[in-house]
């Protein structure tokens, strides 16, 4: 039997496997690519990869402690409930640019991550109202928003330097566009440096 878009599409796909965590009041929106294949997981909510040093990052800025998110009995894992209520008192929302991907190596790097579906960011805003603040965490996130919101403000949009921000009118609203160097130990920067860039979000704030 011949296959058809719709059966090609399908093959291999794989759904966001996590909520978007829009806290009320929430401010300033991360968004990542997509989460590693489960058996990587230290925990069930965003960056979740014991070796991605998201976490260890926010606990630098806001702790002076890169563990401070980490487990306190000794094992592998982050601390989602402390996690969870950080986040929420910060007014951080988290999702990622893809809703539907394909991993074509069956791994967590961007290289090979085809995104079958891409988020609609504009659908997470107008569940948050005081946001004026959106990060991407990495290249692949920065050029999947890139298209998104050039293509609805109408123009092409200039993608930030890295730690920088750009000022845009889309969805509504003026929007801050915040690029920020991927917390994957992958990407070749020590965590402290990481961690001054990511800072400027919290000194800017809206």
């Amino acid at each position: 039997m011949k296959k058809t878009n719709n059966d090609i599409t399908t093959i291999g796909t794989e759904p966001h496997p996590l909520q978007p965590f829009l806290p009320h009041g929430g401010r300033i929106l991360f968004l990542g690519s997509f989460p590693p294949p489960k058996e990587r997981w230290s925990m069930e909510f965003f960056y979740p990869n014991w070796i991605n040093d998201f976490w260890r990052i926010m606990g630098l800025i806001h702790f002076g402690d890169k563990a401070h998110f980490e487990s306190l009995e000794g094992c592998k894992r982050f601390d989602k409930e402390r996690i969870v209520e950080f986040a929420s008192a910060a007014g951080l929302a988290f999702y990622d640019t893809a809703s539907v991907v394909r991993r074509l190596r069956g791994n967590a790097s961007d290289d090979f991550l085809e995104i079958v579906q891409p988020t609609d960011v504009g659908a997470l805003l107008q569940q948050m109202p005081e946001c004026h603040d959106i990060v991407t965490t990495g290249g692949k996130a920065s050029d999947t928003l890139h298209e998104q919101l050039s293509a609805v403000s109408g123009m092409t949009v200039v993608q930030p330097k890295i730690g920088e921000s750009t000022t845009l009118q889309a969805y509504g609203r003026t929007l801050r566009w915040w690029r920020m160097p991927s917390s994957s130990r992958a990407y070749p920067l020590k965590i402290e440096k990481k961690a001054q860039y990511y800072q400027r979000l919290f000194e800017n704030k809206s």
